[in-house]
C-alpha cells in the first residue's frame, strides 16, 4: 500500500531554497579556485608559515611531482610551533591521505563532505585523479550567489511558450513522459537527468517550490541508481495537468530490509562509494521529505520500483 504523509505547504516547500537547488545543479568545477597554491612536502615548516602569512592562507595542499600526498593547515603551523619545531618538513606535520572531491561531482556532495568531515578546504581532483583546484566553502557560497544573478531572467521566454503546452492541447488524458537511463557507477554524468527534469517542469509552468522539490526527489533517485544497482536503472516521470509521477526501476540486487533503508543514515554503500562521499544513507529519507506520496517495491528476485507522487493541485 502506498505510504501517504500531509501535503507540504508553499510555506515548508520556502525551506527548500533557490541556493539548495544550485548545490544539486552546479559542479564543483564552476565554484572551485582553480589557481592552486602547492606546497612542496620537503619545504620547511617556518617557510610554510611565512607564505601563509603573505598569502592570508589557512591551508594548501601539499604535491611532489604533481601528484597530491598530503595537506597542510593552520593547525599543523600551530603544532609544529608549540615544539618550536618550525625547522621540520611539511611532510612531518601534514596531513596525508587527504579526503578530496570530483571535480564533476555536484556541489551539493561536497557539502556532504564539508558537514561530514568538518574540514575547511577540500582538494579537487579530475577523472585523472589529478589536483585541479581547491574548494572552500567560502567558494560554495560566491559559486551559489553569481549563479543565482545569472539565472534569473535566463529561461523567462522559454518558459512561456513551454507553459502553455497543457492549455493547447484537447484529449480526455493529457501527459507528457520523459524518459532517461542511467548507467551504474556513471558519476561523472550524476544529476544530469534530474536537472533536466526539473528545468522541464519548470518550463511547464510549475513553480518554483515544486520544480525543487521534484529535483531533489528524482536526484537522489537518479544517485541511488548509480550507486547500488547491478547494471543502473531507469529514471521515467509522467507530467499530467494534476499530477507529477516519478519512477525509478532497475533490475537488482533489491533491498533486502526495506523498512531498515528508511531509516536515517542506514546504507549499504562499499567503502570505496563512501570514500566518494556518497552513500551517507540520507537518499530515500530526502525524497520522502520532498514528495506527497511514496511507494517503494522490491525483491532479490525482480529488483526496486521507486514511486514518487506530487499532486499539483497541493502545491501550485
Amino acid at each position: 500500500m502506498a505510504e501517504t504523509k500531509p501535503i507540504i505547504t508553499d510555506e515548508y516547500a520556502e525551506s527548500i531554497t533557490r541556493a539548495e537547488e544550485l548545490a544539486y545543479e552546479l559542479r564543483i568545477r564552476e565554484v572551485m579556485t582553480k589557481d592552486v597554491y602547492c606546497i612542496n612536502p620537503d619545504t620547511e615548516m617556518e617557510t610554510a608559515l611565512d607564505t601563509f602569512q603573505k598569502r592570508r592562507f589557512s591551508g594548501a595542499p601539499v604535491t611532489c611531482d604533481g601528484e597530491l600526498i598530503g595537506i597542510i593547515s593552520i593547525e599543523d603551523l600551530i603544532r609544529a610551533l608549540r615544539k618550536n619545531n618550525l625547522n621540520a618538513k611539511v611532510r612531518e606535520y601534514m596531513t596525508t591521505s587527504p579526503t578530496t572531491v570530483n571535480e564533476y561531482d555536484p556541489v551539493v556532495e561536497a557539502l556532504k563532505t564539508f558537514s561530514r568531515t568538518h574540514f575547511g578546504r577540500l582538494p579537487v581532483l579530475n577523472e585523472d585523479q589529478q589536483l585541479v583546484g581547491i574548494l572552500t566553502k567560502g567558494d560554495i557560497s560566491n559559486g551559489l550567489l553569481n549563479a543565482l544573478q545569472r539565472d534569473y531572467h535566463k529561461e523567462e521566454l522559454i518558459r512561456y511558450r513551454a507553459s502553455h503546452l497543457f492549455e493547447d492541447i484537447v484529449s480526455g488524458r493529457t501527459s507528457l513522459i520523459l524518459r532517461y537511463e542511467i548507467r551504474k557507477g556513471d558519476f561523472i554524468h550524476g544529476g544530469n537527468a534530474s536537472s533536466k527534469i526539473k528545468r522541464a517542469l519548470l518550463r511547464l509552468g510549475a513553480t518554483p517550490q515544486l520544480a525543487r522539490r521534484c529535483g531533489i526527489a528524482v536526484y537522489e533517485a537518479e544517485m541511488n541508481l548509480i550507486i547500488h544497482t547491478n547494471h543502473g536503472g531507469t529514471l521515467r516521470i509522467e507530467i499530467e495537468p494534476h499530477r507529477i509521477t516519478m519512477e525509478a526501476y532497475d533490475d537488482g540486487p533489491g533491498i533486502e530490509d526495506i523498512d531498515m533503508a528508511m531509516q536515517t543514515g542506514y546504507s549499504t554503500a562499499t567503502h570505496e562509494i563512501r570514500e566518494m562521499g556518497f552513500g551517507a544513507g540520507m537518499g530515500l529519507v530526502n525524497i520522502k521529505r520532498c514528495v506527497d506520496e511514496m511507494r517503494l517495491i522490491s525483491s532479490k528476485e525482480r529488483g526496486t520500483n521507486l514511486f514518487m507522487i506530487m499532486y499539483l493541485n497541493n502545491t501550485t
